[in-house]
């Protein structure tokens, strides 16, 4: 069984700045995709940003050119780096990580998520 720990979420005024981070509990994981997610209250979880294993990156239109997502895999680890905050960006923001324990043979998980807050 593997944990993604999630960390790096507060309170920040707009226009801030907050560095996510979510570590996998188990070294030497082969993981395929890492993302974050987030859930506004009232609303479904949607996608923030995506990164590959081999570094390809995408992002939701909303934060674009204000997010960046990386990932240190000797660490088992994922980033989002938040700047230019907006109150829309309010909500529990949840890692993920795809691996693959053999070829073919994938499994997902979950972080228990992280607040962020944006006040105006």
């Amino acid at each position: 069984q593997v944990q993604l720990v999630e960390s790096g979420g507060g309170s920040v005024q707009a226009e801030g700045s907050l560095r996510l981070s979510c570590v996998a509990s188990r070294s030497g994981l082969s993981i395929n995709t890492m993302a974050w997610y987030r859930q506004a209250p009232g609303k479904q979880r949607e996608l923030v940003a995506v990164v590959t294993s081999g570094g390809t990156t995408n992002y939701a239109d909303s934060v674009k050119g204000r997010f960046t997502i990386s990932r240190d895999n000797a660490k088992s680890t994922v980033y989002l780096q938040m700047n230019s905050l907006k109150p829309e960006d309010t909500g529990v923001y949840y890692c993920f990580a795809r691996i693959e324990w053999v070829v073919g043979y994938l499994s997902d998980y979950w972080g228990q998520g992280t607040q962020v807050t944006v006040s105006s």
